[in-house]
């Protein structure tokens, strides 16, 4: 796998990175996993990981590059930061949505937002919201009243808010 980007993301997870990145790229089209590297003897006491346990899985999400990182426990996800997926219509949506929430925090999904399995947020919206919110008027604060009140987006109901029916 080329690893072509300047900027790529890297997740810590306390041990399932490689299950994650599996997971991941089993969803999103134009993924693969690349290259695992693999926890040796040195820094045993510093990270307390046995020889041969998995240390980073390099994958792809969507032409995207990422790194999971097999750290431990010592950190945790947060809403902070989220990965975003923008979609063409309610059947992309949906499909991301259901795959993504599949045991995750249902107490998360709320304006486009998710947890998974893994704790990482996500947030699956449509791609017109770019242009819906580009300028504040009365169309963009309809939208924004309906989108505060669901929990996984209805693209419909969000057209009708920003068209006023």
């Amino acid at each position: 796998m080329q690893l072509s980007q300047k900027i790529a993301p890297c997740l810590w997870f306390a041990g399932e990175a490689e299950e994650a990145a599996r997971f991941y790229t089993d969803i999103f089209p134009n993924s693969k996993i690349g290259t695992i590297a693999r926890y040796g003897k040195a820094g045993f006491e510093t990270h307390g990981q046995k020889e041969g346990t998995v240390l980073t899985v390099q994958f792809e999400l969507a032409g995207q590059n990422f790194t999971a990182l097999n750290g431990g426990p010592l950190f945790k996800f947060s809403e902070a930061v989220s990965l975003q997926i923008y979609v063409e219509d309610q059947k992309e949506l949906d499909y991301f949505w259901n795959k993504l929430t599949a045991g995750g925090d249902p107490k998360s999904q709320v304006c486009g937002w998710l947890k998974d399995k893994y704790g990482l947020s996500w947030q699956v919206v449509p791609r017109k919201m770019v242009d819906w919110f580009s300028e504040p008027n009365a169309k963009s604060e309809r939208v924004m009243t309906a989108l505060l009140k669901m929990g996984k987006l209805d693209i419909a109901a969000l057209e009708q808010a920003y068209e006023g029916k």
